[in-house]
């Protein structure tokens, strides 16, 4: 791992304990900063409701930390937009967001389009398949950014358990983005979860940015914040275990895709190749980083070795 990534790791990795809910609403009564907070959906009717009214009666009631709640509904065929609008939130739909540019289907599209649709100076991206949501996960991101003026991008790191085994969700990105981010932006490889739909940043970072419409959003915005706004202005909370639904192979393999064409699209921009790949294990004291050497050295094929050649002559 790079010396840079070690020290970001120390001075930029919080865990959502870190900021009491007070010091974070002090911050923002003292900044003046306002909250968005954005779900995109498509077809989430039994998960979005929960979300929305944790967010509502946690955030916005209790205390004011959230001054806006939108669902973007993406083109749900189920109840979505009904079960979101009754818990409080705030729906739009699509294609009703800027219909001069027709809509594509994609993740990154509704979020590049909530933009035009919200108006909080710090704008939250949380996923509507969440189960067992915390609004943890919203004053978690939220709070550095609100405190600290240098930061502009917050992702949330969190254990993502698949099948009741804990730590092994998040196959495309320790199959995927975890490799392409270590080989070709090694600065990024203190990520934990450089794909989790859970983050929040500046508006005044995320207009400058352009949004892959598809799932290699999250790849490409941090890709793209790095340059813009170099490391330190980015950062990481733990804010613990994120439950949700689970795609199958084929799809998985859709979203790889999706991701590997955004890296590659960015690669011509000049980059360092690092073959080490940064690995993340819950330990005593939260995430700790495990680097290990990723093989890249290849054999030529056996008929140009001159030994072979003898073995076929004789």
């Amino acid at each position: 791992m790079l010396e840079e990534v070690e020290r970001w790791l120390s001075t930029r990795s919080w865990s959502a304990t870190d900021r009491p809910l007070h010091q974070i609403l002090a911050a923002k009564q003292r900044t003046g900063r306002t909250v968005s907070v954005v779900l995109p959906a498509l077809n989430e009717e039994e998960t979005v409701g929960d979300i929305a009214a944790v967010i509502r009666h946690d955030l916005m009631r209790q205390v004011p930390l959230v001054d806006e709640l939108v669902v973007v509904d993406s083109g749900s065929t189920d109840r979505t937009s009904e079960v979101a609008a009754a818990a409080g939130a705030t729906v739009v739909h699509r294609d009703e967001i800027l219909p001069r540019i027709p809509a594509v289907p994609g993740k990154g599209e509704v979020l590049w389009r909530s933009l035009l649709v919200t108006s909080g100076d710090i704008v939250c991206f949380i996923d509507a398949d969440l189960r067992d949501f915390s609004s943890d996960f919203v004053s978690g991101i939220v709070g550095p950014l609100l405190t600290d003026p240098d930061i502009d991008l917050v992702k949330g790191m969190y254990d993502r358990p698949l099948g009741g085994a804990a730590g092994q969700g998040g196959r495309v990105t320790e199959l995927m983005a975890r490799p392409l981010l270590n080989m070709h932006w090694p600065q990024l490889a203190g990520f934990v979860q450089p794909l989790g739909g859970e983050y929040a940043a500046r508006r005044s970072l995320l207009e400058q940015l352009p949004f892959p419409v598809g799932y290699g959003v999250e790849l490409g915005m941090l890709v793209d914040a790095l340059h813009l706004v170099g490391l330190d202005a980015l950062a990481q909370v733990d804010i613990g275990v994120r439950k949700h639904r689970h795609q199958d192979g084929q799809a998985l393999g859709r979203m790889a895709a999706a991701i590997y064409r955004t890296a590659q699209l960015r690669l011509a921009r000049g980059h360092l190749i690092r073959p080490s790949l940064t690995q993340f294990e819950r330990g005593g004291d939260g995430f700790e980083p495990r680097t290990y050497s990723v093989d890249t050295e290849e054999r030529p094929p056996m008929v140009e070795i001159a030994e072979y050649q003898a073995r076929r002559a004789a």
